[in-house]
């Protein structure tokens, strides 16, 4: 019989997983500038003399699981709240935790983003006067108000997936009988590492057939249904997992295999993108992003499982350095412009200075200070060894 860990540890691992996802984003964004592919609004920044195909590879391969995995852990935590705690309970964290956040930087952020993605296209065009073009746009009021939300567009498909799925859970409580029979699936399937990822896989084929559209972009504030369907589906699948927690130690088996076969996976997608039909395309993501969520997951589980003060730190920290790293990302492209070295160089420059001051504004005016208690519900000392904190 396979071994169970304790709970707490199972929430370490998965809080860690969290968190990463979170940092992920920080590498995506500053890489977006420097690859070759023209991403056309969704990022109009382009630094065409410091381009290479490597940094497109790390945006895809990232690309393929970051979000799907963070929102299936989200659910998680989500259905943690709901039963360890109380329904009311949950909803008031959901909206202390999650609705308030989003109101209060999606207005903060919005003047700051349109500031560094205007300086920085005019920079890249060889503006003479950049500085005084992009502030001449903040002439009207109208700058001011928020008409995307940026990458602030996962808190708010996690509210409207928070609240669907509350819903959901009323709902079943007055259908035991179908609830434990889908929990006794669950149990079987999750236990047999090769049957879940083609299990869960033809499953994500069929939210793809209903979306009719293999895009789950969506920074628009009406809500895509396609986007709203495919994150729902990782949520639900992370709600399922949390009344199978007693099971998370089988996600270890063939952990490394799922990783590698993802990433070979996902390469052969990329370099064959163009020969491949709508059926195929669908199948590979659907195929990839199980690969790499199971992979991954049982390696945090297998490596995570213990307390650590630096990655308990990571964790606390990650809410406020996802939140505001966008326009830093946006921003110091543009001080690297006339910089004459390889792309790599510059992602790399972009990102390490990004984390520094995200990390740095955390650890000076947000972690011991009311931003802290907003964003994380307390308030912590600088030390790294005051890490407990309540889900």
């Amino acid at each position: 019989m396979a071994k169970i860990l304790p709970s707490i540890e199972r929430i370490h691992s998965l809080d860690s997983l969290r968190a990463i996802m979170m940092m992920l984003g920080l590498v995506f964004h500053s890489a977006l500038t420097y690859g070759v592919s023209d991403l056309g609004e969704g990022w109009p920044l382009k630094d065409t003399g410091a381009t290479h195909i490597t940094n497109d590879l790390i945006k895809h391969i990232i690309s393929r699981f970051r979000m799907p995995l963070f929102f299936l852990v989200a659910g998680f935590f989500g259905a943690m709240l709901f039963y360890t705690r109380t329904p009311l309970k949950m909803i008031k964290n959901r909206l202390s935790r999650l609705v308030y956040p989003f109101v209060v930087f999606i207005l903060l952020l919005w003047p700051i983003i349109i500031f560094s993605f205007g300086f920085t296209q005019l920079i890249f065009a060889q503006s003479n006067n950049a500085f005084a073009e992009t502030i001449v746009n903040f002439s009207s009021l109208d700058i001011f108000i928020p008409r995307k939300t940026y990458h602030l567009w996962f808190l708010y498909y996690l509210i409207l997936a928070t609240a669907a799925a509350v819903v959901l859970a009323f709902g079943f409580r007055k259908l035991p009988y179908f609830s434990a029979n889908i929990s006794k699936a669950f149990n079987w399937v999750i236990q047999k590492p090769i049957a879940r990822v083609f299990v869960f896989s033809g499953l994500t084929c069929l939210v793809y057939l209903v979306m009719g559209t293999t895009s789950t972009g969506g920074m628009s504030f009406i809500p895509y249904f396609s986007t709203f369907i495919f994150f729902f589906f990782f949520y639900l699948v992370g709600w399922l997992l949390f009344k199978s927690k007693h099971l998370l130690d089988s996600m270890m088996r063939l952990d490394w295999l799922c990783v590698v076969l993802g990433f070979i996976v996902t390469i052969f997608y990329l370099f064959n993108l163009k020969t491949l039909g709508e059926e195929h395309i669908i199948f590979l993501k659907s195929f990839t992003v199980w690969l790499f969520i199971f992979g991954i997951t049982g390696l945090f589980i297998r490596f995570g499982s213990k307390h650590s003060s630096r990655m308990r730190y990571i964790s606390d920290a990650s809410y406020w350095v996802y939140l505001i790293h966008l326009p830093l990302t946006a921003f110091i492209p543009s001080l690297l412009f006339n910089w004459n070295v390889p792309s790599t160089v510059k992602f790399i420059t972009v990102l390490v200075t990004t984390t520094f001051i995200c990390f740095t504004t955390y650890h000076y005016f947000v972690r011991t200070t009311f931003i802290g208690k907003f964003l994380n519900g307390k308030k912590y000392p600088k030390s790294f060894s005051a890490t407990n904190r309540d889900k």
